[in-house]
Parts: structure tokens; sequence; C-alpha cells
């Protein structure tokens, strides 16, 4: 590891109390601040330093401490349908093995240093008993969180014509002209245009002769 874990992290948890004895368990309750970028870009997620409910129950076994836990927290985004803001109760789940250091991936100490990086890299650590679970909080909250987030199940989005909230007014409708008869909309309006100036032109006409 590139650094070492701090203990004073909220998101840092100790196993020590666990004392590597397979069958120890120990549960603990926090309330941390949300690290940021904590969600879905630009969509939804949960803003930076808000606080977020968190309950863990830390098993220790043959290979590690298995970690079970979930949080709770607020999140806020924008609807995709009518682009109101909105906010959500977050209940994430997760699941995950942190691995003593000195372990293989069957739980076995390992007899020689491994250098196989690639298995590694799916694997999260504990170091010094310590373990970080925000790598694992991330995961499980954009999990969580929706992709398409909604004010509401029946949200109608807004009017594709001018934009207006569709929830705001239902009926709002706009008279669609067919493309396909509107240039024919065109000659009937020339066409009355038309008539109206013949008519005009025959009745003076006939005032000039009556003038006569």
């Amino acid at each position: 590891m590139s650094t070492r874990l701090d203990h004073r992290n909220p998101l840092v948890f100790d196993t020590r109390e666990l004392g590597r004895r397979p069958g120890a368990m120990h549960k603990v309750s926090r309330t941390v601040p949300a690290p940021d970028d904590l969600g879905l870009a630009g969509v939804i997620a949960v803003p930076e330093g808000a606080s977020m409910q968190l309950g863990l129950r830390m098993e220790s076994v043959m290979e590690g401490v298995l970690v079970t836990g979930i949080t709770v927290a607020k999140a806020v985004g924008e609807c995709v349908r009518c682009l109101e803001p909105l906010e959500l109760t977050l209940n994430a789940r997760f699941q995950e093995l942190f691995s003593y250091p000195d372990a293989d991936a069957r739980g076995r100490l390992k007899a020689e240093p491994d250098d196989d990086a690639e298995d590694d890299e799916d694997r999260y650590f504990l170091e010094d008993d310590l373990f970080d679970l925000e790598p694992v909080l991330r995961d499980a909250v954009v999990l969580a969180l929706p992709s398409q987030p909604v004010c509401r199940e029946n949200c109608l989005g807004l009017c594709p014509e001018c934009g207006l909230s569709l929830n705001d007014d239902p009926d709002h409708h706009h008279d669609a002209v067919d493309i396909r008869w509107a240039a024919l909309q065109g000659l009937v309006v020339t066409d009355q245009g038309d008539e109206k100036d013949n008519m005009s032109g025959a009745a003076d006409g006939v005032d000039e002769k009556q003038e006569k």
C-alpha cells in the first residue's frame, strides 16, 4: 500500500478487538460525513459532508475480517423527466472481506511473498488491523442509486414543444399539424385570398357602373 491508514479518518475502522479469533464478532454504529463525489456525477449523489449513518458487523474468519453493513443517507439530484430537484433516502447494503496481509486467496498463511499483483487488485487488505471502508462504500452507493432518477413514478415530464411542466397542467397540448398537409393549407389560404380580391374587384366594377 502506498499510504498508511489514518485511524482518525471516520471511514477507517479498527479490528484489533477481534484478535484474529475466528468466530469473534464486533458491531459498530457510526455517523460519518460523506466523502466527495459519492454517487453518479451530474445525475444524483450524496452531497459532500452530508451525514451518513453506518451500521457494521465485523466477523473474524480464517482469512481476514468479513464486514457486513448498511448505510443510510440522503441523496439529491434532478428528475430526468421534469428536471425538478429531488431528494431520496438511500439504503445501501454491502459485504466485503478484508484479508490479512499474510494470507493467500484460500485463507491460508503464505509461506513466501506472492508477486501476483492482479489478484491483489481485486482484494482488500487489512493494514495494522485497520481497514478503509470508503472504496466499498462508494461501490455500494453507486449500485443503490437509480441511474434514471424521477421525482415520482407517474411524473409526466415536460412538454416537448414549449417545455412547460405537464405535472402542473396535465391537459396542456399543442394542435399538431400534419406536415403532409401543411403545403395544402398554404394553398387554401392563398386561394381564399385570391377569391376575396376578385370579389372585391368585381364589386368595385359594379359600383363604377352604377355611378355612371
